[in-house]
């Protein structure tokens, strides 16, 4: 007899809530969605009309959701970063089975909390690191781990975040300011430094050291003729960061434009940029996370890497370079060459297009996450809690590093 759908909540409706909840709605043989918590109204009822969600599980606050008999089987935390402490705990602690956007909170002691709450529930857990799930980045894995360029020696990663999605997410939106989220590095690179620890694995992590700063969207680069918000701007038809190009000429329904506001008629999204974040000027508004940033790792056995954050680019997706004592690797996200030294092997793999979320990715996590609370099976889930504590433990370091300036044991972030 087949395993029944899991039963999810989702705590949080917003882009990612919204990405997660379309995601379960179109694999109904492995879940199905049976509450939501969302503070905003907009979103919130937005959230339960499009999964026909009934008013007695529509909540306003995570708590709610919680005071009461268990509701379902597991629950989706896609809250503000933050805001993920909370509902993480509580759900370990009420027994739920747990997938969690990265990062998995802003502070180690509260990683390590949301950690703790799930290892004494025994439940299933999976953090939401989606390069692991990649088509490419998983082949990547795989032939590092087969032994086919020989003991990896090196590795590079770049990730090209863009120069619009850096003003969209990063200095206009949720994440441009330390003291509303968290550093950069935490809140966009967590799975970059992740997938570098995959790569490396079994070898752990000894020290990292790290350099980065805010170096353009500051007011000390704002143009003479700039103004604070784009609508009194005289120079916004030529300027690249207009956010009337972005929020208003633009696909108002997709993202990025489509969370400037819940309705996205004209004249919603154009009132969004005249009073709210989305419509500030890119060099004039309470950004001060970096924009560019740089990590160098060790690893045990004398295996160094490196990662770079780079927020000046036309193209977004990561490169990777490995390279290793019988050969070396060059990847990005539609291909991946593998050379070999002895026999000058030149082998050129291409990756087909996927539609979704970090390239089929996010798809990936939900489906592996649902199976494996199906079956009971925590093993088919590659990222869990406690592997995701072990590199992001590797984050915080990092951090430490760029604002002391100095190399960063990781024996040092040990609990």
């Amino acid at each position: 007899m087949p395993a029944l759908p899991v039963s999810v909540a989702i705590i949080g409706a917003g882009a990612r809530g919204q990405t997660f909840g379309d995601l379960l709605a179109g694999m109904p043989d492995l879940g199905r969605i049976a509450a939501v918590a969302e503070p905003r109204d907009a979103y919130r009822q937005r959230f339960a009309q499009r999964h026909a969600i009934p008013k007695c599980a529509v909540f306003r606050d995570w708590r709610e959701f919680f005071d009461g008999p268990r509701r379902c089987d597991a629950v989706v935390v896609s809250t503000l970063d933050p805001d993920h402490v909370g509902p993480a705990v509580a759900a370990s602690r009420g027994g739920y089975h747990l997938l969690l956007e990265k990062p998995m909170a802003v502070t180690l002691e509260d990683c390590r909390a949301i950690a703790l709450a799930q290892s004494a529930a025994g439940t299933v857990s999976s953090v939401c690191h989606s390069l692991r799930y990649h088509v490419g980045f998983a082949a990547l894995k795989e032939a590092v781990a087969a032994g086919s360029i020989g003991r990896p020696v090196s590795m590079d990663q770049l990730e090209q975040v863009t120069w619009w999605h850096q003003a969209h997410s990063f200095v206009r939106g949720n994440w441009g300011n330390e003291g509303r989220s968290t550093f950069m590095l935490l809140a966009k690179s967590c799975h970059d430094i992740d997938f570098l620890a995959h790569l490396a694995a079994p070898a752990a992590c000894r020290r990292v050291c790290s350099y980065g700063s805010l170096a353009y969207f500051n007011r000390a680069n704002a143009p003479a003729d700039s103004a604070d918000r784009c609508l009194e701007c005289t120079r916004e038809p030529r300027c690249a960061y207009s956010a009337i190009k972005a929020y208003v000429d633009a696909d108002r329904e997709s993202w990025p434009a489509a969370v400037a506001a819940a309705d996205h008629s004209r004249e919603a999204h154009r009132e969004a940029i005249r009073t709210g974040p989305y419509g500030r000027c890119v060099w004039r508004a309470d950004n001060d996370v970096v924009d560019h940033q740089v990590v160098a790792l060790e690893f045990e056995g004398g295996l160094t890497a490196t990662f770079t954050m780079a927020a000046f680019t036309q193209r977004d997706g990561r490169k990777i370079r490995v390279h290793g004592t019988e050969g070396e690797i060059e990847f990005t996200e539609e291909r991946m060459q593998v050379r070999t030294f002895a026999d000058r092997r030149d082998q050129d793999m291409a990756f087909a297009a996927e539609e979704g979320g970090h390239g089929g990715g996010d798809a990936r996590v939900v489906r592996s996450f649902l199976t494996a609370v199906q079956r009971g099976d925590p093993s088919l889930v590659s990222t869990n809690i406690q592997e995701s504590l072990r590199t992001h433990a590797i984050v915080f370091a990092a951090e430490r590093s760029r604002r002391t300036g100095r190399a960063v044991e990781l024996s040092e972030m040990e609990g």
